[in-house]
């Protein structure tokens, strides 16, 4: 078991790759750097070897495919994920490291958003993506989380080996956000100094079907991770929608003692019981949610096992 991984996940970065391998390893001597390659055509893999990287391959393309394999792969006490482009500055991370390693912090979250992000980020859009991201989530889970969608984070073992990566791309730190809240995982931000690519170098990420890409998660996991809530705004827009139409019927009954429009007053029956029936799935859908944050727990205990285990080795 390494004591410090640093996980890089590439897809053509050659231009800054042997940057970010050679910062790391002056910044955490002692870690392992693994470079996983993505399909890369521009010898991204070559370079990160050449400058001292353990190089492996995934061929699902996607990030959180990637990101999947890593997870599976490597055991350390400490994992560092950043993005191959150089955005990120090595400096942070032994506090990050530090975070998990002395205060069992889980989740260490390298927050751009509180410093230079805005000023260096050349998308506007971008910026707004992430700032409503950031306010969803936070509002919808009521969370304090500084940083939704940065590439830079520390995790603990423990993290790693329970967390069910189901993402395929740029999703994944929406994931990982909102599995951390959800489970009371122990967060932490540390503010880090965002820098923009350097010319020549590409963002992956399509800010707009990568936009509603990660809205859609966000809509997805709030029904997995907070069902009552979920079921129970539809419930209540579902009531509203029928008070709408079913107030100018009443009103109409109370004044000629005769129903005008009976088909109305048909449909908001039938809307009625559509919401109760969504009230009672989230109810159901709740306590099976309980249920699995308890069994998460018990399985909190294994993977503390398992460590130990494989650290007496």
């Amino acid at each position: 078991m390494d004591e410090i991984a640093v996980l890089i996940p590439c897809y053509n970065e050659s231009q800054t790759i042997k940057k970010v391998v050679t910062d790391f390893k002056k910044v955490l001597p002692e870690a392992t750097i693994y470079v996983y390659d993505n399909n890369s055509s521009d010898g991204t893999d070559e370079i990160a070897r050449a400058a001292g990287a353990v190089v492996r391959y995934e061929y699902q393309q996607g990030k959180g495919n990637v990101i999947r394999t890593m997870f599976r792969d490597i055991d350390a006490k400490c994992y560092i994920m950043v993005d191959g482009d150089d955005t990120y500055p090595a400096e942070n991370a032994r506090e990050m490291v530090n975070k998990v390693l002395e205060r069992n912090v889980d989740m260490v979250v390298g927050d751009r958003l509180s410093s230079t992000y805005f000023q260096e980020n050349k998308r506007p859009f971008h910026n707004f993506g992430n700032s409503i991201v950031r306010s969803s989530i936070n509002l919808l889970f009521k969370s304090d989380i500084k940083d939704i969608m940065t590439g830079y984070r520390a995790f603990s073992y423990k993290f790693v080996k329970t967390f069910p990566v189901l993402s395929k791309g740029f999703e994944i730190e929406t994931e990982m956000t909102i599995h951390a809240i959800d489970k009371k995982m122990f967060v932490e931000n540390v503010v880090i100094d965002y820098r923009d690519r350097p010319e020549g170098s590409d963002s992956k990420l399509n800010t707009y079907s990568d936009g509603i890409k990660v809205l859609f998660t966000i809509f997805k996991l709030l029904r997995t991770y907070k069902p009552l809530r979920f079921f129970g705004i539809l419930s209540l827009l579902l009531i509203i929608i029928m008070l709408i139409f079913f107030i100018p019927v009443f009103v109409s009954f109370i004044q000629t003692g005769e129903v005008e429009k009976f088909p109305t007053l048909i449909v908001c029956g039938f809307t009625v019981i559509a919401a109760i029936q969504s009230f009672f799935s989230g109810l159901m859908l709740e306590t099976i949610n309980q249920k699995n944050k308890q069994d998460f727990e018990m399985r909190l205990i294994d993977v503390d096992f398992d460590m130990k285990r494989k650290l007496e080795k």
